[in-house]
């Protein structure tokens, strides 16, 4: 199967290294494109917004033949959900790692502060205690140098829907930073967070406890879920 990996806010292509050689050995044919406007440091970002990523992996699917399943990592998850929405015949599943399907007209994150066009990755103070999990100095100084800025457009844009076949596709979310109890709660109490989760006819919930970067955090615990997930 195709597998094309989404990396989240701040991070490039690069960062799924730690998990392809699993899939691989697996079978898998792995896509792990940076996304437009995040190429460098320096990369223009101007009038890169949501869709533009969404796009981006639309084109990426529209060249493959066969069945396709996407894994989106945090952020990575709306483009995914774009994805899916816009091509639902052509993706087998779809995989959020801490992340999940982002509904009609909302947006990633809007509270980052940008600078110029893009955001950059935000001191430590930024995010909460148990996003930071298993995140240690030496991961936290590899992550800052692997990271680029994200399109402010990418975190602000809404997301726009249409297609409810998007629905039908399975789907996987890999919780790290919430309880798979508390998440199924959420889901079943009718919570905006996972409103558009719960609409879901084939979903699975797999709890991996660490940070919000497992790929950095637990790799090949990761590789396993991603791995069984896929079939």
């Amino acid at each position: 199967m195709h597998v094309i990996l989404i990396p989240g806010f701040w991070l490039q292509g690069e960062s799924w290294a730690p998990i392809t050689p699993t899939l691989v050995a697996a079978g898998h044919h792995v896509l792990t494109p940076t996304l437009p406007g995040k190429e460098s440091a320096a990369a223009d970002q101007a009038g890169v917004g949501l869709r533009t990523h969404i796009d981006a992996i639309v084109s990426l699917v529209d060249e493959l033949t066969g069945p396709v399943a996407l894994v989106g990592h945090s952020g990575g998850g709306a483009i995914a959900h774009g994805v899916v929405d816009a091509r639902p015949e052509r993706i087998a599943r779809v995989v959020y790692v801490d992340s999940g399907p982002l509904g009609e007209g909302a947006v990633i994150n809007d509270d980052f502060e940008p600078e110029g066009h893009g955001i950059p990755l935000p001191d430590w103070g930024a995010f909460e205690d148990e996003e930071l999990a298993d995140l240690d100095e030496t991961l936290r100084t590899e992550f800052r140098r692997i990271a680029v800025p994200e399109p402010i457009g990418v975190a602000t844009e809404p997301q726009r829907l249409s297609d409810e076949r998007r629905y039908d596709v399975p789907v996987t979310v890999i919780t790290c930073t919430m309880p798979r109890e508390l998440l199924e709660q959420f889901i079943a109490g009718g919570h905006p967070y996972v409103a558009e989760l719960a609409h879901m006819r084939d979903r699975e919930i797999v709890e991996l406890p660490t940070g919000h970067w497992p790929q950095l955090t637990k790799p090949h615990e990761l590789a396993a879920i991603i791995e069984t997930a896929l079939g």
